[in-house]
């Protein structure tokens, strides 16, 4: 039986027609056997394929064997599958699940987890077949049926965008689907004799129907939200006004200290609990800000952001079974990294319009088996800052049950209408107080996750022992230009108050035209508001309409709630893009946006 290898060019010219309709055209059946050639530089490698996928053999500790032996370290990489016996493995970054009820449709999953796919030859193979594997899903193959006309290969293909990755990636590899034609013993010029194909195969559709491995304290957490709605502002197009992070960058000054200090070599490993200059820098500030004078080497613990410092404090205060309170709503990590410590989480609601704490519910919740409260002031998403009455009220409860608190103050700087007060100014608080802080915030550095925790020498001890086993230090050289940001003067922090108060004047003004119920906002860079004029029935429906029909990203407030129920009306924006971004998503939900 004679065979036709399809050109490189018909290949393309298949993949071309395949991604103008930009989706994968299916047979009803799954071809049962095909021919396929990899060149690999000027080699060829011939081989004669019964499609038969297959099973997936326990590929967790198949992946770690792949490892071990054949040097599969990271995407991107190449790796060199041996072909022994009648099967060959290849490592791809996806998985394929097939619905039995439809043969032959295939779903790669978005997580991309590895996953041993295998194939049988039809023949023994001995020779080695480099597969490349990227981070992004491959191409999928499908081989035309033998017994098919020339010229009807099929390849499939999830996007034009994989296709274009794909090709720049794997330049050296290139595969033709082929099939057959001519009679059988034909050997045309410029054509390959392949061995007779083996008998036909009946081939089960292939169902991996296994759910995603995790540990029991986290199986109710999903992606972080702020994750899931910057990769919808991509896929559409959107502007973010949804996750914090400026669209600008930091001062100049620092830059140029890291670039300096990358330069004079200070590139290795820092101390665990931070280079010495930056823990003065940070006792400094703390001291100029609260009036309280610490010990930079006993006292201050340099950390890889603030949610490193989150993660610290609780890991290293908290035994499985204490009870910790928050205010609801509070930024995702708290409960996640508090679920991970075995706590028992409580949690007093902060309702619209000012957010204000309702000390009653709170003197209800705080019993004597009571570990900790956790405090976020400026605070995320409201933009409510805790005043001195309610920050006493909490101080007292606390002395009064011997209680523990832990205070999230990154938008220190931030605060526009009211005064920022730290807990631990308080008398008699320090000594049972952890205040966390960080960089990014304050100098639009939010990449150099740069944090630390001021607390005092007993309650230090148990938080460098979690932060010495979660990533031990903290970049060198950030380090460094950190000390020289939190030495800046005065009329830095004056400036950048200036700005975004403009900033804020923009984004409350245009919510207000467009429709929204705003509330007050006295600190971070958040604006909270009520969406329920627009119709929808809960945040996470209008955010995602908000997304695909207006072009803004806003952030779904109800997963900041133990009750999500308490937080389906409100989304939360933020100001901290540059001024023409947030004209032009204003503008966007005023002429996009309408009320039901």
């Amino acid at each position: 039986m004679g065979v036709r290898l399809a050109s490189v060019l018909r290949v393309k010219e298949m993949l071309q027609q395949s991604l103008k309709s930009n989706r994968i055209s299916l047979a009803s059946d799954i071809p049962k056997k095909g021919y396929f050639t990899v060149y690999v530089g000027e080699t060829e490698k011939r081989f004669v394929v019964p499609i038969a996928y297959l099973q997936d053999p326990m590929f967790q500790s198949l992946l770690h064997k792949a490892e071990e032996e054949y040097g599969f370290d990271h995407p991107g990489g190449l790796l060199r599958v041996p072909c022994n016996e009648d099967t060959f493995t290849i490592i791809t970054s996806q998985i394929i699940v097939t619905n039995e009820q439809s043969p032959g449709f295939l779903n790669p999953t978005s997580n991309y987890m590895p996953t041993l796919v295998s194939a049988q030859l039809g023949e023994r193979q001995t020779e080695d077949l480099k597969v490349a594997c990227v981070s992004q899903p491959m191409p999928l193959l499908s081989l035309a049926n033998p017994s098919s006309p020339a010229g009807h290969e099929m390849l499939l293909l999830r996007s034009a965008s994989v296709f274009r990755s794909v090709s720049r990636r794997i330049s050296t590899v290139r595969m033709a689907a082929i099939s057959t034609s001519g009679e059988k013993g034909a050997s045309p010029a410029g054509q390959v004799q392949l061995p007779p194909s083996p008998p036909p195969v009946q081939v089960k559709p292939l169902v991996i129907d296994r759910a995603v491995f995790v540990a029991k304290r986290l199986e109710n957490f999903k992606t972080t939200i702020f994750t899931q709605m910057s990769l919808l502002a991509i896929k559409h197009g959107a502007i973010n006004l949804g996750q914090g992070f400026p669209n600008f960058d930091g001062p100049e000054f620092v830059k140029e200290a890291a670039i300096e200090a990358i330069k004079e070599g200070k590139n290795q490993y820092a101390r665990g609990y931070g280079v010495p200059e930056l823990n003065s820098a940070i006792a400094e500030r703390f001291k100029k800000d609260t009036g309280l004078q610490v010990n930079p080497e006993k006292e201050v613990t340099v950390t890889s952001g603030c949610t490193e410092a989150i993660a610290a404090t609780i890991l290293g205060l908290i035994n499985p079974g204490d009870e910790v309170v928050l205010f609801a709503p509070f930024y995702d990590s708290y409960l996640a990294t508090l679920s991970m410590a075995g706590a028992e989480v409580k949690s007093v609601t902060l309702c619209p319009p000012d957010f204000a704490v309702p000390l009653d519910e709170l003197k209800s919740v705080v019993t004597k088996k009571t570990r900790a409260i956790m405090i976020n002031t400026p605070h995320n998403p409201t933009g409510k800052m805790f005043n001195r009455e309610e920050l006493e009220v909490i101080a007292s409860l606390c002395i009064e049950n011997d209680i523990l608190v832990f205070t999230d103050e990154v938008y220190d700087k931030l605060a526009f209408e009211a005064e920022h007060i730290s807990i631990a100014s308080l008398p008699g608080m320090y000594e049972r107080t952890v205040t966390m802080n960080s960089l990014g915030k304050t100098f639009s550095l939010t990449g150099w996750k740069i944090g630390w925790a001021v607390a005092p020498p007993h309650l230090t001890w148990g938080f460098r022992q979690a932060h010495s086993f979660l990533t031990f230090s903290t970049s060198t050289p950030m380090q460094w230009a950190a000390s020289v940001a939190l030495r800046a003067p005065d009329t830095y922090y004056e400036e950048l108050k200036r700005d975004y108060l403009a900033k804020k004047a923009i984004l409350v003004e245009g919510l207000k035209a467009a429709g929204f119920i705003v509330y007050p906002s006295s600190g971070t860079y958040f604006v909270m508001v009520d969406h329920t004029p627009f119709g929808f029935e809960n945040d996470i429906t209008f955010c995602e309409y908000l997304i695909t029909e207006v072009g803004v990203v806003a952030i779904p407030t109800s997963v900041f709630y133990l009750n999500p129920e308490e937080g389906k009306s409100l989304v939360r924006f933020t100001f901290c893009k540059d001024e023409h971004t947030l004209r032009a998503a204003v503008e966007r939900m005023k002429e996009r946006l309408h009320k039901r």
